[in-house]
């Protein structure tokens, strides 16, 4: 069995594959019609284009569906962030944004034998193809480690105060208005042990709203959070522009 963690934006991409499917239809039919009318070359040219430029944007909608595919785990993203926390001897581990599994199965090999997994998501399928419960679970089970999936908002956990050894959220900040990422890491310190960690994994991006170095603003966000950061370091994408932005960061002292 393969993992399977969906393809992101899919309807978004179905619809674009729809339109450069009717596109061509429509500019072979009007050329086919047109040859038996014995029309000008003018617009057998134009039902050229037409056809051409649907099959491009059909061909970097697919190359957009399957980067990366949705069965491989580019692992040393979360080898990078995972090799900066205390995993292996953390009781209890929460994952948030969790989706169908991928920082999951990303972290598995880092964590304790008896650790206890919770993945935290609102498990939207609308913006992940088949993203739910039973996914993030299934590739979980896949990377030998069990996961109990709880269904919620990262601005909103359903964790209790001070039980959390390790948060992570791997990728997730970024795609929150900044009032709710705020809000989440805010919650990150508040489930947080006293002597816990939480670790963030962002990508060179920041909320729409915001115009700032990725880096200083998300740093500047977590220590207003009431946390202490131990680290920050940049990681460089394989084979994209930018560099990841790796938080570790503890509650601060009361």
């Amino acid at each position: 069995m393969a993992y399977c963690f969906g393809i992101y934006h899919w309807r978004r991409r179905l619809r674009s594959l729809l339109v450069a499917a009717g596109v061509s239809a429509l500019a072979l039919w009007i050329g086919m019609r047109g040859s038996t009318r014995e029309s000008s070359r003018v617009v057998h040219a134009c039902c050229l284009v037409a056809v051409v430029r649907s099959a491009v944007d059909a061909g970097r909608t697919v190359s957009g569906a399957l980067s990366p595919p949705p069965w491989v785990v580019e692992r040393y993203k979360y080898d990078a962030l995972a090799a900066r926390l205390p995993l292996g001897r953390a009781d209890r581990v929460l994952d948030v944004g969790c989706g169908t599994g991928r920082s999951l199965v990303g972290l598995a090999p880092h964590l304790g034998g008896s650790t206890t997994l919770l993945g935290l998501d609102v498990f939207d399928d609308r913006v992940i193809l088949g993203n739910g419960p039973a996914l993030a679970r299934r590739n979980a089970a896949l990377a030998g480690v069990e996961v109990t999936p709880l269904q919620g908002d990262a601005a909103r956990p359903p964790v209790a105060a001070n039980t959390i050894d390790v948060v992570t959220a791997c990728r997730v900040l970024h795609d929150l208005p900044p009032p709710d990422a705020d809000r989440a890491l805010g919650e990150f310190a508040r489930v947080c042990a006293p002597d816990g960690t939480v670790g963030v994994l962002e990508l060179p991006l920041t909320p729409d709203e915001v115009d700032a170095d990725p880096a200083a603003y998300w740093r500047e966000r977590t220590l207003a959070a009431g946390l202490e950061i131990e680290r920050l370091d940049r990681v460089d994408r394989c084979g994209a522009e930018g560099r990841y932005v790796v938080i570790v960061a503890t509650p601060v002292a009361e």
